[in-house]
């Protein structure tokens, strides 16, 4: 009876706990609600507006007149004249002819590294490192006082050995360009083609000796068809980055009368900007880019590999003999040609009153370098401006992605949201920054959310552009720590919040700071999505650079390019001692 009785009340007091607000019940509901709920869903509500709305405002406004009404006219206009075509045709010949020379200078470099007992691998290395340092548009500058049609140093040279009126070497030519590129892209090449190469062991390798085959042999037919997958993944991602950049070809297209897809859509925000036809025309640069990067990452999950024995695999470098110094010869020539050369051009322009009269020490002087500082306002305020929006850029990075993070994997929301929380949150990795700003310019100039003109629209692309990078870092973090240490601190009382506090914040800070390091580094260099919304008072380093060419003042040009390497080169220090020695080349295979 009792039972009985027991059973019966208990709907009314389950009834009685949702009373209506204000009363006991919802006193009781409220204490008990975990408020960090409010937490995750302002993060969510975060990433939407950071990811989708964009994506979505660019698909609209490819379909709308300016006051509004659905058309079809953006799309005629973007391919109705043949220079537009030829631009979109440039660009897949310039991706095609780069990734491929990136194979041509990255996979020797790899399997010389890799799988050789070649000398001098740590200065190839730290050649390559420094190749990732230097951003390309900044290369292009080297190149170009290096290579420049009349006063080019190596033109010069060529001159005076031979004779000749005029040097053979023009950057400014589509052979230039994709030389230019190839120099700050095969670093990707170079990586992928490695991490695959040091899975395969030696085993097959000496069973091909044994029936005779030669090293070169061998490795043509055994070692770098197991890598193949990963060889392809990288040309690939090479491509996708060559399409997608502005700054070098903005250097050298331009002066050179070619146009590829980057730069001819920064001329569609010319006054008036013609938002409607950019966003058209950015419409199959995105569609390429998703595709080929669906493609390149199902051939990069295939570059696992198992040797088909009943022991261990091991890896013995192979013994080159005497070829070991022209492998050598090699690869410090695509270093010379990568990070040499270039670095040590800019920094003698950025160390001379005028670099054409050379290396003499009356032509020394720190006063480009000073006035880049602390007496020109416009670059002491791009200066600030950089350093501020990087910051700010890569803690709001870092925090939304360690939000999400944190939902995800700890099964917050169901498994199919948390799915379509992680795809957001890596989305951008596939958009290109060129048309992720024209995304940002189409949604943010006009009410409700009216941020053009001010810091917030480039701290808000900065984010958006490298929050993949955060993700992944903050993901890996917290799957390496054990729920059960918060679900301790919950059974003795604590919230949520209590136990991130006191628990996981203390486990993550070197993860973060690593995580924060590798967005910060690339923001302060990013001048795809910078280009097309900075204004007077919100100008950054990039594009102060990228003005600079124009005016032809390479020392000061150099001068603001020599303090960027300088603040990436403090903070890449500060990574090594986080997360070691090569995490910059590592993030670029993640």
């Amino acid at each position: 009876m009792n039972e009985e009785a027991l059973t019966a009340g208990a709907p009314r007091r389950k009834a009685a706990v949702a009373r209506p607000a204000g009363g006991p019940g919802f006193g009781r509901w409220w204490r008990h609600l975990d408020k960090s709920a409010w937490v995750w869903l302002l993060a969510i509500i975060v990433l939407v507006l950071l990811v989708v709305n964009p994506l979505l405002r660019l698909l609209i406004v490819s379909f709308q007149q300016p006051d509004g009404t659905f058309t079809l006219a953006n799309y005629a206009a973007a391919y109705s004249r043949s220079r537009y075509v030829d631009a979109l045709g440039n660009s897949l010949v310039l991706g095609v002819s780069a990734a491929s020379l990136c194979l041509v200078f990255g996979v020797p470099l790899a399997w010389a590294l890799s799988r050789t007992d070649m000398p001098g691998k740590g200065l190839v290395w730290v050649s390559i490192l420094g190749t990732f340092v230097i951003p390309p548009y900044l290369g292009a500058v080297g190149w170009i006082l290096l290579a420049g049609p009349n006063a080019g140093w190596l033109n010069r040279l060529a001159v005076e050995l031979t004779g000749m009126d005029s040097g053979p070497f023009n950057i400014y030519s589509m052979p230039g360009l994709v030389f230019v590129i190839a120099c700050y892209s095969f670093p990707y090449v170079f990586v992928f083609t490695k991490s695959a190469l040091d899975l395969v062991s030696s085993e097959m390798e000496d069973a091909a000796n044994i029936l005779g085959s030669g090293n070169l042999r061998t490795t043509l037919s055994i070692t770098l068809p197991l890598a193949l997958p990963a060889i392809l993944a990288a040309f690939i991602l090479v491509f996708l980055e060559a399409i997608a950049l502005f700054g070098s070809p903005a250097l050298l297209a331009l002066p050179g009368r070619f146009q590829v897809v980057t730069t001819q859509l920064w001329q569609f925000f010319e006054f008036p900007p013609k938002v409607g036809v950019a966003a058209a025309y950015a419409m199959p640069l995105l569609c390429i880019t998703i595709f080929l990067f669906w493609l390149q990452r199902r051939l990069i999950h295939r570059k696992g590999y198992a040797s088909l024995t009943g022991k261990g695999g091991e890896r013995r470098p192979i013994p080159l003999g005497r070829w070991k110094w022209p492998l050598l010869g090699y690869c410090l020539f695509v270093c010379m040609l990568s990070f040499f050369m270039p670095m040590v051009v800019i920094c003698q322009a950025a160390l001379a009153k005028a670099w054409g009269r050379g290396f003499t020490l009356d032509n020394l002087t720190l006063n480009n370098l000073y006035f880049t500082l602390f007496e020109n306002t416009l670059t002491r305020n791009a200066t600030l401006n950089t350093f501020m929006y990087a910051g700010a850029a890569a803690l709001f990075a870092v925090t939304l992605a360690l939000c999400v993070a944190y939902i995800v994997n700890r099964e917050l929301v169901s498994r199919k949201v948390g799915n379509i929380l992680s795809f957001l949150t890596m989305a951008p990795f596939v958009i290109p920054g060129i048309v992720l700003a024209i995304g940002f310019y189409a949604a943010y100039t006009r009410p409700p959310l009216l941020l053009y003109g001010t810091a917030w629209i480039l701290i808000l692309a900065y984010t958006t552009r490298f929050l993949p990078i955060a993700y992944a870092n903050s993901n890996a973090a917290i799957r390496s720590i054990n729920p059960e240490l918060e679900d301790a601190v919950r059974i003795l009382g604590g919230t949520r919040f209590t136990a991130i506090r006191r628990v996981v914040a203390p486990l993550l800070k070197r993860s973060l700071a690593g995580a924060f390091i590798l967005v910060f580094i690339p923001a302060t260099r990013e001048l795809s999505s910078a280009i097309f919304l900075y204004s007077i008072n919100t100008q950054v380093l990039s594009v102060l650079l990228f003005d600079k060419s124009d005016e032809g003042n390479f020392e000061m040009l150099a001068a603001i390019g020599l303090i960027l390497v300088f603040i990436t080169v403090v903070f890449i220090l500060i990574g090594f001692r986080l997360m070691g020695r090569d995490f910059m080349l590592r993030r670029a295979a993640a």
